[in-house]
């Protein structure tokens, strides 16, 4: 499938805002862990894991390559970062092949 450039360019709008609020969604995920009545070193363990595994996730770290737009996306979705309704802006072809990968 061919990515319109009005597509690539709202994606890369899109990408530093979806993932400056999924990046603020883990850190409040942390705080709360670490609040918790837990040892300090359980804590720092458990979050030291989060770390590691959230700096691999899309919401997190992507590559930017427009022949990856739509895995991203999809990525995005299954992951949380987005929910389908984000893609509105979209052409119509790119949310039917995101849904039709999405099996929706």
């Amino acid at each position: 499938m061919e990515i319109s450039k009005k597509d690539w360019q709202l994606f890369r709008t899109r990408l530093p805002d979806w993932q400056e609020a999924y990046m603020d969604k883990l850190i409040k995920e942390y705080v709360s862990l670490l609040n918790t009545e837990k040892n300090a070193s359980e804590k720092f363990w458990e979050l030291e894991r989060l770390i590691e595994h959230d700096k691999h996730c899309p919401g997190v770290s992507v590559q930017l390559r427009k022949s990856d737009m739509i895995a991203n996306l999809i990525n995005f979705i299954n992951d949380r970062v987005i929910c389908f309704e984000d893609l509105s802006d979209f052409s119509d072809e790119i949310k039917e092949t995101v849904r039709f990968y999405l099996g929706k």
